[in-house]
């Protein structure tokens, strides 16, 4: 017997944009403030885990489209380059590099390999937690 899930298929459309945005702001917000990473991909999994409850798996599958283990593998590359940077620099692993850029539109910025780093996190984060959840989905 199919249910009719109309009020909570509209409802997730909205609240999943939301706490995309939310998990955005997290990522940014990492570097300066709580954040990071880490949360901001627990964030994110947890929007795609709230489609996943409104849909079933094979819709969420073609409307994402994404491979998790690639994603996962992306992200190690990411976690680790930034890691391994300091090291051809004559520093210790996982020491960051950082410098300022006059950018035309922003003006003076710092930009970060920490921040890659948090991508790297982000990545490994979304794809593990979704690869976990897409094969608990699909042994029913």
């Amino acid at each position: 017997m199919k249910t009719n899930d109309v009020l909570l298929r509209n409802v997730t459309k909205v609240v999943a944009f939301i706490i995309f945005l939310f998990s955005l702001h997290l990522f940014f917000a990492g570097h300066y403030n709580p954040g990071g990473g880490f949360v901001a991909g627990l964030t994110s999994a947890g929007a795609i885990t709230l489609t996943l409850l409104a849909y079933d798996i094979k819709t969420v599958q073609s409307m994402l489209n994404i491979n998790t283990i690639f994603i996962t593998g992306v992200g190690l590359l990411f976690a680790v380059g930034t890691g391994l940077l300091g090291v051809f620099l004559g520093k210790p692993f996982l020491t960051h590099v950082f410098g300022y850029v006059n950018l035309p539109i922003l003006g003076k910025t710092s930009l970060h390999t920490a921040t890659l780093f948090d991508l790297g996190v982000y990545l490994v984060v979304v794809g593990v937690t979704l690869t976990i959840i897409q094969s608990i989905g699909e042994s029913d």
